[in-house]
């Protein structure tokens, strides 16, 4: 008889239901009952994974019939933070999906995760590209307006030309047919694509001004208005690359409390 110690090893290494797994049920120890229960809770997340990834695939194949297939994903990162750019990144997936199972919006995924997708994304889409926003045009135009012209810019930086847009909840100038897709991150495996390239590309941007501005926490906070950036606002004042339109920054700006 198998010790516990080998059955589970078996388990974690098993990625399918076989005979000797269904003979496991009448095994009285402890400590296989809990390997096999782990086991099963493994293989209903893959096969939840499995069909999540179909479902979007279906999704945008909707939008392929009726566009085209080449289709461009198209999202963004950082909106939201009082420092630093907005990013986007436009996308185009090629018909054979399976290797970019597991994709989905960058929000749900961990900081490795995205890291390890974005190089598969890279390594095998069709084209993509990625364009950053500066804090002066956020400025000077306004974040919502600064992300639109962002997108579409990174569309027209496409190397293979679409024949049709999946956006995040958002319309951009274009002349190619769009689509605006209220949480296409989540449901469209283009746009879910586009977000880890934008949030990766973003961070690892955020990454590079934490050494520049040491003090901040950048590559901690990624530009948000957390405590601990905040707290490092009212000690050192405003940076460069700090959002003069966004509050607090704005009235700092205007007490002259700039670095």
């Amino acid at each position: 008889m198998k010790t516990v110690k080998e059955i589970t090893q078996a388990l974690k290494e098993a990625n399918r239901e076989e005979d000797w797994v269904l003979a496991l049920a009448s095994d009285e120890r402890a400590g296989v009952q809990k390997a096999l229960k782990q086991f099963y809770g493994r293989l209903a997340k893959a096969q939840e994974a499995q069909q999540a990834h179909a479902e979007r695939v279906v999704f945008d194949d909707v939008y392929r019939a009726q566009y085209g297939p080449l289709i461009a994903g198209v999202d963004e990162a950082g909106r939201g933070p009082l420092a630093g750019p907005v990013v986007t990144a436009a996308v185009i997936l090629p018909k054979d999906f399976e290797v970019f199972e597991g994709i989905n919006d960058s929000k749900q995924l961990t900081k490795e995760q995205r890291a390890s997708y974005a190089e598969v994304i890279k390594a095998h889409a069709v084209a993509y590209a990625i364009h950053f926003q500066p804090v002066q045009v956020i400025d000077a135009i306004n974040i919502y307006e600064a992300t639109k012209r962002s997108m579409a810019r990174s569309v027209g930086l496409l190397k293979v030309q679409p024949a049709g847009v999946l956006l995040d909840a958002m319309t951009i100038a274009t002349s190619l047919p769009q689509q605006n897709i209220i949480k296409g991150d989540a449901k469209s495996l283009s746009i879910a694509a586009a977000s880890i390239l934008a949030k990766t590309a973003r961070d690892a941007y955020m990454d590079e001004l934490a050494l520049t501005y040491p003090n901040y926490g950048f590559e901690q906070h990624a530009g948000y208005g957390t405590k601990q950036h905040l707290e490092a606002l009212a000690k050192y004042g405003v940076t460069p690359e700090h959002r003069s339109s966004f509050e607090p920054i704005k009235s700092m700006v205007q007490g002259g409390w700039i670095k």
